[in-house]
Formats: structure tokens, sequence, C-alpha cells
């Protein structure tokens, strides 16, 4: 299973390498959509306050076109259907095109946390620094892993373009609300409150629990339903 998801995440890197999509495509749509929050709020009080949920709708909606571009190629050229009659591992599929997205979101992540805190005037306290990374990496996970699983049950779909953000977005919902809270937590803000000295670096913590359980139990629901879903699409 491992080593399948080793080729198989190999392989949708080189795709990716080769096509430039999240240099050429993903992130100039997620950097406009901060530009755009930017524009509608127009105050820097307001988007310095909101900054870290307009992070992570910026990277919600960025997964939604890296998960519709990845089932895209394999779809449109049988690579899924070969896969499945060659006797592939299921499970190494749905881990391997995981990590792949997984080290894609983490790119855009990283630079869009830079355009956050230029566009935004946002800072991330010291303190905060280890809570932001671990938050990162595990809100990633469990995007990844939706993502995948999600993008495999609309690939096989008619109008899987506009079926996948309605089967999606709901079910990365907690995510968001928790990956939005750890950061205010890292950045000393509150939603409507401003940057104040009383919201403590503890209070993202419990989130980064909630962050974990979810990429877990999502981790484990893909390996077990990813073969099922392969059969159906």
């Amino acid at each position: 299973m491992w080593q399948t998801a080793r080729l198989v995440a190999a392989k949708d890197l080189n795709i990716e390498w080769r096509s430039r999509q999240v240099t050429n495509q993903v992130l100039p749509f997620a950097g406009l959509t901060l530009v755009l929050f930017a524009f509608a709020l127009d105050r820097d009080d307001i988007t310095a306050r909101v900054a870290p949920g307009l992070f992570w709708l910026a990277t919600t909606f960025s997964l939604i076109v890296l998960v519709q571009r990845a089932f895209a190629v394999e779809t449109s050229d049988g690579a899924l259907d070969t896969l499945r009659v060659a006797g592939v591992d299921p499970a190494g599929i749905y881990l391997g095109k995981s990590l792949a997205l997984a080290a894609q979101l983490i790119v855009l992540e990283a630079l869009l946390l830079l355009g956050v805190i230029v566009f935004y005037a946002s800072h991330i306290r010291p303190a905060g620094i280890v809570l932001v990374i671990i938050t990162a990496l595990l809100a990633t996970c469990g995007l990844a892993f939706v993502g995948t699983l999600y993008g495999g049950l609309a690939a096989g779909a008619k109008g899987r373009e506009t079926l996948l953000p309605l089967l999606l977005l709901p079910v990365v919902a907690p995510v968001l609300i928790g990956a939005t809270r750890a950061f205010e937590a890292a950045f000393g803000t509150r939603g409507g409150a401003g940057i104040r000295a009383g919201v403590e670096i503890s209070d993202g913590w419990p989130w980064v629990g909630m962050l974990a359980i979810f990429a877990a139990v999502f981790g484990a629901a893909g390996v077990l339903a990813f073969g099922p879903l392969l059969e159906e699409a």
C-alpha cells in the first residue's frame, strides 16, 4: 500500500511540476481572492481581525480547484479505470493522491500566509509560530483526505464541476472553523474584538485536537471507502 502511495504521489506531483497549475492558476486565484476580500471589507482594522478566516476561506476555495484538476486528469484518459483493472491497491491510490494534494496545499498556504501578513497588516505572535505550523499541517491533512475522498466520489458523476463544491464545502466546515480559531489564537485576534492581549495561545490547542481527530477519521474512512468508490466511478 505504501509503495503504491509513494508512486501515485510522485506521479501526481510530476504532473503538477510539468503543468505548473499551482503557480499559474491556483495561486493567482487564491491571491485574487485575498485582494477581493480586502476591497470588500475596505478597512485595515477589520481585515486584520478576520485575516485568519479569510486565509482559510481562500485555501478552501483553492482546494476545490486542485481536486477538480487532479481527478479531471485521471478521468479524461481513463487512468483510474486502468489502475482499477490492473488491481492496484485502492488504499494506496487514496493515500498517494492525498499526499500529493497535501504537498500542493502546503506550498499554497505558505505563500498565502505571506500574502495575509502583507495585505492585511497581520502578524503572528512569536509564541504562536508553533501553533500555526501544527494547525496548518493537521488542517492540510484533513482537507487533503476529504478532497481526495469526495473527488473520487464525484469523479464519474455528471456535472461533477458543480457537484464537488456542494459535497465538499459542508464537510470541511469543521476544518475551516477549527483552523480559523487556532490561527486567531496565534495571531492574537478575535473575529469581532480586534487584537487583544487577553487572547492566549493556549486557546488554540483544543481546536488543534479537533483537527487531529478530523484528519484521523477521514484518513481511515478514505482508506476503507476509496475502493468501493472507484468501482462506482
